[in-house]
């Protein structure tokens, strides 16, 4: 059993191509959890910490990181309640992602698409909850 949940929560390599079917969300910016086993940072994009707070080597909105998972969760599909640990459950359209590989920890750095909302990071851009992190935004093209 906890070799399974080791694998399921395995860093997709850079590069490749994955299918993610969101299930729960945590902040504006990640991570958001598949069906599929992967963890998602969405790439590209920096938000508020869920506490309110901004990482001192990111850039910093001035939306809530309540505002900015809610628009997420908007964007992934339905909120469907909330877990014990406080994610945001939600139901949607499976996503097509692009590994940019280890985010922190366990999470797949990603570019992922909807077939309803697009790019989900230039879309969260598009909200104006989160900001671009010209860092890792490099070259993508909305």
């Amino acid at each position: 059993m906890l070799i399974l949940a080791a694998l399921a929560a395995a860093v997709i390599p850079a590069g490749q191509t994955f299918t993610c079917t969101p299930t729960r969300v945590w902040d504006g910016d990640g991570p958001v959890w598949c069906k599929e086993g992967p963890r998602i940072r969405l790439a590209g994009i920096a938000a508020r910490e869920s506490d309110g707070t901004c990482r001192s080597n990111q850039p910093c909105p001035r939306a809530t990181a309540e505002q900015a998972r809610q628009a997420l969760v908007r964007l992934l599909g339905t909120a469907t309640g909330k877990s014990k640990q406080g994610h945001v459950l939600v139901r949607g359209p499976a996503l097509r992602c692009t590994s940019t590989g280890r985010a922190i920890g366990s999470r797949t750095g990603a570019w992922c698409v909807s077939p309803v909302a697009g790019d989900i990071s230039c879309a969260m851009v598009d909200t104006g909850t989160v900001l671009q992190w010209r860092r890792y935004w490099k070259r993508h093209r909305c």
